[in-house]
């Protein structure tokens, strides 16, 4: 079973940047797909970004585009979540997963301030 901690959240105000972290227990160099989901209070979990074909591409959501940017370092077995200019909509609680072992990581809260 493939574990994931996400870390890096907290609170911020609007306009500020956040980089969150998700570290695997595993190897990731040969995972071809990594994501970043988020799930604001009395929403649904949303797909905010993916890293793709083994990092080489990427996509995001139409409301990160240009502000957020995934990306990962293989030696570190870890995925970054690159946020700035944040708006109080993005505030929820991120969560990383790969798709292929069906693991989550546990959450990292980030709260934007107006």
């Amino acid at each position: 079973q493939v574990q994931l901690v996400e870390s890096g959240g907290g609170l911020v105000q609007a306009g500020g940047s956040l980089r969150l972290s998700c570290a695997a227990s595993v190897s990731i160099f040969n995972i071809p797909s990594m994501d970043w989901y988020r799930q604001a209070p009395g929403k649904q979990r949303e797909l905010v970004a993916s890293s793709t074909n083994y990092g080489y591409t990427s996509n995001y959501a139409d409301s990160v585009k240009g502000r957020f940017t995934i990306s990962r370092d293989n030696a570190k077995n870890t995925m970054y979540l690159q946020m700035i200019s944040l708006k109080p909509e993005d505030t929820a609680v991120y969560y990383c997963n790969i798709a292929s072992t069906g693991s989550w990581g546990q959450g990292t809260q980030v709260t934007v301030s107006s």
